[in-house]
Order: C-alpha cells, then structure tokens, then sequence
C-alpha cells in the first residue's frame, strides 16, 4: 500500500494505480480541489506534492509514494483554525479574483508554488506559472493583481 503525507498526516491508499484527485476527494473527503476537465488541462486539480504544483488528475497516488501533498484545505492549518487565510488566499479575496471560484483552488496552489521558489516573481513568471489554468469566467487580470499582491507588490512589468 502507498504511504503519503497529505495536509501534514501520514496516510494509506489502498490503490496506488489511482488517480490522485479521486483520492483526495472520494477517501480523504477534501473536496476543495475541484474535478474539470479530467486531462491536466485546465487546473482545477491541482496540488502541491514537496512544494511543487501538479495536476492531480493526471497523477497516480503510486507516483506520489513517500511525497508530502498539500490542497487548499492543507495551506494554513494554524491560521484556518483561527478562522483566518493564507496569505495567498487573502490576496485572492481582497482583489476579488473569483467569481464562480471553481479554478481558483487550483490557482491558489500553484501560486504558492511559484511563490515558494520564487518570492518576488516578474508578470513574466507569473503569467508563466499560470499559464495552463483556465478561468471559465475570464477573472485573469484580477488574478494577477492577486499574485502580486501576494508577493507583496506589483512585481517588475506590472502595469499600474
């Protein structure tokens, strides 16, 4: 049996040729990264797995063996018991970066993931570390605004 870490806690899959998402939200119940498009296309799915974003759709649980997943319910533990955010996800509301919010799971955690590697990210980077996630609502300019804000300013080639 597969033995990862998921949010901090050692756990068991029966399965390892399973896909990761289906793990996630059918045995664990952590239903916050969200099924889309089901090929790695769209990012809804995605996780952090040792601090680097990944399509849990297209992942098997068998692949991530020994790893250390995060998903959004995961990202601040001791701030969420407090009923506050990560800093990401506050960043996110303060610049109203959603609007049906199905993808910004996804967006979230691959800005922390960027934001990890990288603390003061150029528009390049972002727009980079962005690019295969789609927002069906067309939110992209605010979640940028977003991004920077959670790097703690607008980042080089930002537009005022």
């Amino acid at each position: 049996m597969p033995t990862l870490r998921v949010n901090g806690e050692r756990r068991e899959a029966d399965d390892g040729a399973r896909n990761l998402l289906s793990y996630l939200r059918f045995d664990l119940g952590l239903t916050g990264t969200k099924y889309a498009c089901g090929e790695g296309l769209c990012g809804a799915c995605t996780v952090l797995v040792d601090g680097q974003a990944l399509r849990s759709c297209m992942t098997s649980v068998g692949a991530v063996a020994g790893g250390d997943v995060t998903t959004i319910e995961g990202l601040a533990p001791e701030a969420a018991s407090m009923g506050e955010l990560h800093p990401v996800q506050r960043a996110f509301v303060e610049e109203g970066a959603m609007q049906c919010g199905y993808c910004i799971p996804g967006f979230v955690m691959s800005t922390v993931g960027l934001l990890a590697r990288e603390p003061h990210p150029t528009r390049g980077q972002v727009q980079e570390a962005l690019a295969e996630h789609i927002c069906r609502c067309g939110t992209y300019v605010r979640i940028l605004r977003a991004v920077e804000r959670a790097a703690g300013g607008a980042t080089p080639g930002s537009t005022p």
